[in-house]
C-alpha cells in the first residue's frame, strides 16, 4: 500500500494498478475487509488518471459494496472516515464522466458524514467540490453561496498547509466563473498563506494558479480591446510561471505545467528566443514520464505551443513525433479519449501544413474515437476541422455538411461547454464563433437563391441566432434563457413588422429579412469586407457620445445606411413596413439603429420607421403594454458618489426625470439616493407588482460580466445580482416586469462588444423589454424624452412607437443625434 502511494505520487500509475490488485487479493485472502476497501478506492483513483473508466467504476463500486456490509454491523469513527472518503472518490469520477448530478447528490451525502465527524478540513474540499458541481449545471448563485461558506470557515482557519489548499481550491474555482479580480486575491492570500507554513507543494501551485488567473486577465483584456493592460497581464503571468518552476523541484507535474503554460503564453506573445531557451528542459521532462492520461495531455498542449514555432527553427517531423508518440501511450492505456485528441491534433497540424489527405484520414479516426464514447466537447471540434480541411478540398457541399454536424454538437453542449472546459469563457472567438460563421458563409455560397424560402437560408438566420444565445451563455458562465416564442409568427400577426439580420462575415454583409405575407424571407448582400464595416462602426461609436460631431456622425451613419437599409429599401415600401426589428450582429449592436442616414431623403431611419432590437428570435412570451395597468416604481441616484474605488459625478436632472414621470403615471413609487439601496429595491419588488420600473442612476454595459453594473447609493450592482433582484417575486408573484428603462448609462470605452452587456442586462433581468441608453445625457432634454414616452404608452400605442415618437419630440427641438439617439429598446417591441 505504501509503495503504491509512492508510486501514485511519482505519476506511475500503471504500476501502481498491478501492486494494488495484488493488495486487495492478499487483503480478501485474509479477510480484512476494510483493507481491501480502502485499496480498491485507490484502485479507481489510478484508473481514473489512466483514463480507463469502466475499471475505476467498477472498483469504486466494489468498495463501496464492502464498506456498506461493515456499516451494516456498527460502523466506527475510522469506518465511516473511510466511507466518507470512498463517496468522495466516487463523486470525482461522476463528475470526470459527465453524471454532474449524480455528482452534487453524493457529495452532498458525503457532507453530512463529515459534519457528523466534525472534519473541517474534509468538510471544506466537500463544500468545493460541491460548487464545482452546481456550476456545471448552471446553478451559479448556489454555487457562489456554497462558495461564501467555504470563504468564512476558511477565515476562522489559523495559517496552515490545509488553508492554503482550501484557498487555492476557491481561486481556481472564482478563476472559472469569471470572477478574475476575486480569484487572483484569493490565490495571493493562498500563496501566502503556504509561505507561513512553508510547504513548498501548496506554494508551487498557487502561483500556477495565479499564473493560469493573470493569463485569463490577459485574453479578458484582449477582448475588451485594452492591449496596454493585456500586455501588463502578461507580463505578470510570465512572473508567476516562472516563480512557480523555480519553488516546484518538489513537485515534478506542477513544474512541467507551468513549464508549459509560460511556453504557450511566450508562443503566443510571439518571443520566440525566449520561448527556444525552454525546449530542451521541458523535452527531457516530457521523455521520462511514465505512462498516464496526463502525460498524454502534456505531450499535446507541448505540440500544440511547438505547431506554433514551426518558422522558428522547430521541425515539422518533431512536432508530429511528439503527437504520434502521444497517440501511442493514449492507445497503450485505452484511454480513447485522449487518443481522439491526440489524431485529431496531429491532424490539425498536417492541415496547417497543407497534407491534407493526411489531415482527412487523421481527423476521421479522431472524429470516430470522440464518437464511439460520446465526446461531443471534442468531436465538435474534430467535425469543424473535417469542414475546414473539405473546403480547403472545394468539395463546398461535404464541407458544409460536416459543419452542421459540428454547430449540432455545439448546440447540444451548449448548456455545458463552460463547465466541461472553463477555458472556453477567455477564447470563445477563437474557439467557438468561428465554427458558427464559417458554416453560415458555406451556406450562403450554396444556392445564389435570394427570394423563396429556401431551407440554407432558414438555417443561416437559425444557426446566428444560436450564435446570439451562446455568445449569451458565455458571458453570463451559464445557460441563458430558454426559446419562449417564436418571432416569425408574431411576424405573421403583425403586419407592418419586419425582422432584419444583418450577417458580418470576412468579405461582405449578408442581410436576411423576414416580411410578413407567405412566410418570405428575403437575402441581399452588400459588398463590404469586414474591417471596413467595423471601423465605420467603431468611429461613429467613438463620434456619437460628443455632440459636435454631428457632420461626422451623419457621413458615417449615411454609409451604413447604404450598406444596411437601401438593399432592402424598396422591399419594405411594398410591404408596408412601419416597424422594424433588428437582430444585431457583432459591433453592430454598439450603434442606435435610429441615426442610420438617409441622403436622398434627408432624414434619419427613426423618422421612417419605429425600431426595435432584440437579442434572437426567442422573446420572452410578448404582449401589448396597453392592456397592462401602468404601475412605476422610480428610482435614482443624483449626488456624486465614491464606490469601490470608482468616482461618479452628479446627474443634475436625475431628481427632475423622476418628477416627469411620476406626473405622467398616476401610480408611482420613488426611492431617490439614500434611500435607493439594494435592499430597499428588493423589499419594494417583492411587495408590489410594478410593470415599470425606472432606474435613473450611472451604470456600464460591457463584454466582461464584471463591469457590468449599475450604481445604487452605495454599491455597484452587478448584472448577476440584478436578476436576481428583479426576478425576487419568486412563486408568489409570478407577474413580469413589462419594461425595465435605464436612464444615464454607457457602453463601456473603447470595448468593441460592450452592448453585450445590454443584451445581457435585458435577457437577465426578466423583463419584456428594456430601454437603455448608449451614452449618459445628463441634460434636461432626458426628461422631456422620459416625459414623452410615458405619455405615448399611456396613450397606449406600442413600445417602439412610443420611443420612436418620444425621439421624435426631442430631434424636433434638437437635431443633434447626441441628444435624442442614444436611446435604444431591447426585447418586446409591443
Amino acid at each position: 500500500m505504501q509503495q503504491s502511494q509512492a508510486l501514485y505520487e511519482k505519476g506511475q500509475f500503471v504500476e501502481e494498478v498491478q501492486l494494488l490488485k495484488k493488495a486487495a487479493g492478499e487483503f480478501k485472502a485474509t479477510n480484512d475487509v476494510l483493507n481491501e476497501a480502502i485499496t480498491l478506492s485507490n484502485l479507481s483513483l489510478a484508473y481514473q488518471q489512466l483514463g480507463q473508466w469502466l475499471e475505476a467504476t467498477e472498483a469504486i463500486a466494489q468498495s463501496i459494496k464492502l464498506l456498506q456490509t461493515l456499516k451494516d454491523s456498527g460502523s466506527s469513527q475510522e469506518q465511516s472516515q473511510i466511507f466518507a472518503q470512498t463517496l468522495d472518490v466516487r463523486g470525482g469520477l461522476e463528475l470526470a464522466r459527465g453524471q454532474t448530478e449524480a455528482a452534487l447528490g453524493t457529495w452532498q451525502e458525503v457532507a453530512k458524514i463529515y459534519q457528523h465527524l466534525d472534519d473541517i478540513s474534509a468538510l471544506i474540499r466537500n463544500h468545493i467540490n460541491q460548487a464545482q458541481a452546481m456550476q456545471a449545471l448552471g446553478n451559479y448563485l448556489q454555487a457562489d453561496q456554497t462558495l461564501i461558506s467555504v470563504r468564512e470557515i476558511l477565515k476562522k482557519q489559523s495559517d496552515s498547509s490545509l488553508k492554503a489548499i482550501g484557498l487555492y481550491s476557491l481561486g481556481n474555482v472564482r478563476r472559472s466563473l469569471g470572477y478574475l479580480k476575486d480569484s487572483q486575491e484569493i490565490l495571493e492570500k493562498s500563496y501566502s498563506v503556504a509561505r507561513q507554513a512553508g510547504d513548498a507543494i501548496a506554494q508551487s501551485n498557487a502561483l500556477l494558479s495565479l499564473g493560469n488567473t493573470a493569463r485569463a486577465q490577459t485574453s479578458a483584456q484582449l477582448s475588451l480591446g485594452n492591449s496596454s493592460s493585456a500586455k501588463d497581464y502578461t507580463k505578470t503571468a510570465i512572473q508567476y510561471y516562472q516563480q512557480a518552476v523555480q519553488i516546484a523541484s518538489a513537485t515534478p507535474t506542477v513544474r512541467l505545467q507551468a513549464q508549459l503554460n509560460l511556453l504557450r503564453l511566450l508562443v503566443e506573445q510571439k518571443e520566440f528566443n525566449r520561448a527556444k531557451a525552454l525546449l530542451p528542459q521541458i523535452q527531457s521532462q516530457i521523455d521520462n514520464l511514465p505512462p498516464s492520461r496526463t502525460a498524454v495531455n502534456y505531450r499535446i498542449n507541448f505540440a500544440q505551443s511547438l505547431s506554433k514555432m514551426i518558422q522558428n527553427s522547430v521541425q515539422l517531423k518533431d512536432v508530429a513525433q511528439m503527437l504520434a508518440q502521444a497517440v501511442q501511450v493514449a492507445k497503450s492505456l485505452k484511454d480513447e479519449r485522449t487518443e481522439s485528441y491526440a489524431l485529431g491534433t496531429l491532424g490539425e497540424l498536417y492541415e496547417q501544413t497543407r497534407q491534407l489527405t493526411d489531415a482527412k484520414g487523421l481527423t476521421q479516426q479522431a472524429l470516430v474515437k470522440a464518437e464511439s464514447i460520446d465526446a461531443q466537447d471534442i468531436a465538435y471540434q474534430w467535425h469543424w476541422q473535417m469542414g475546414r480541411i473539405l473546403q480547403k478540398q472545394s468539395n463546398i457541399p461535404a464541407a458544409t455538411a460536416a459543419y452542421n454536424r459540428a454547430y449540432n454538437a455545439l448546440k447540444s453542449l451548449r448548456n455545458d461547454l463552460v463547465a466541461i472546459n472553463p477555458d472556453v469563457q477567455f477564447s470563445f472567438r477563437e474557439s467557438i464563433e468561428p465554427v458558427y460563421r464559417q458554416y453560415v458563409d458555406l451556406l450562403l455560397q450554396l444556392k445564389e437563391n435570394t427570394n423563396q424560402k429556401p431551407d440554407n437560408l432558414l438555417q443561416a438566420r437559425q444557426v446566428i441566432e444560436s450564435l446570439q444565445l451562446a455568445e449569451l451563455d458565455n458571458f453570463f458562465r451559464s445557460p441563458c434563457l430558454l426559446p419562449r416564442v417564436d418571432l416569425d409568427k408574431l411576424v405573421e400577426k403583425e403586419k407592418s413588422t419586419a425582422v432584419i439580420y444583418p450577417i458580418i462575415l470576412d468579405n461582405r454583409l449578408e442581410i436576411i429579412t423576414r416580411l410578413p405575407g407567405q412566410d418570405t424571407i428575403y437575402r441581399k448582400t452588400a459588398k463590404v469586407p469586414k474591417d471596413v464595416l467595423e471601423n465605420t462602426v467603431e468611429q461613429l461609436q467613438k463620434d456619437l457620445p460628443v455632440a459636435s460631431r454631428e457632420p461626422d456622425v451623419k457621413q458615417r451613419s449615411q454609409q451604413l445606411y447604404d450598406w444596411l437599409i437601401t438593399p432592402i429599401e424598396s422591399d419594405l415600401t411594398k410591404k408596408g413596413i412601419k416597424t422594424l426589428v433588428f437582430v444585431l450582429d457583432g459591433s453592430l449592436r454598439n450603434i442606435p439603429m435610429a441615426i442610420l442616414y438617409d441622403k436622398q431623403q434627408q432624414k434619419y431611419l427613426i423618422e421612417k420607421y419605429a425600431i426595435s432590437l432584440t437579442p434572437g428570435l426567442q422573446l420572452v412570451d410578448p404582449k401589448p403594454l396597453r392592456n397592462v395597468h401602468l404601475n412605476v416604481l422610480v428610482v435614482g441616484v443624483e449626488q456624486k458618489r465614491l464606490i469601490e474605488g470608482k468616482s461618479f459625478p452628479e446627474l443634475l436632472n436625475v431628481t427632475q426625470e423622476l418628477k416627469q414621470v411620476q406626473s405622467e403615471v398616476k401610480s408611482s413609487k420613488k426611492l431617490l439616493n439614500q434611500e435607493f439601496t439594494k435592499t430597499n429595491l428588493q423589499k419594494q419588488i417583492q411587495s408590489t407588482p410594478f410593470s415599470v420600473v425606472h432606474i435613473a442612476t450611472h451604470g456600464q454595459f460591457s463584454s466582461d460580466v464584471e463591469q457590468t453594473y449599475i450604481i445604487t447609493w452605495d454599491a455597484l450592482l452587478k448584472i448577476r445580482e440584478l436578476d436576481n433582484l428583479l426576478r425576487a417575486r419568486g412563486e408568489s408573484r409570478p407577474e413580469t416586469i413589462e419594461l425595465l428603462v435605464l436612464s444615464a448609462c454607457k457602453t463601456a470605452t473603447g470595448d468593441k462588444r460592450a452592448a453585450l452587456g445590454l443584451a445581457g442586462v435585458a435577457v437577465q433581468a426578466g423583463a419584456r423589454s428594456t430601454i437603455a441608453t448608449l451614452w449618459t445625457v445628463d441634460d434636461e432634454s432626458t426628461s422631456d424624452f422620459m416625459g414623452e414616452l410615458y405619455r405615448q404608452l399611456q396613450a397606449g400605442v406600442t413600445k417602439a412607437q412610443a420611443l420612436q415618437r418620444a425621439q421624435l419630440a426631442i430631434l424636433a427641438k434638437e437635431n443633434r443625434p447626441y441628444f435624442w439617439a442614444p436611446y435604444v429598446l431591447v426585447g418586446n417591441w409591443l
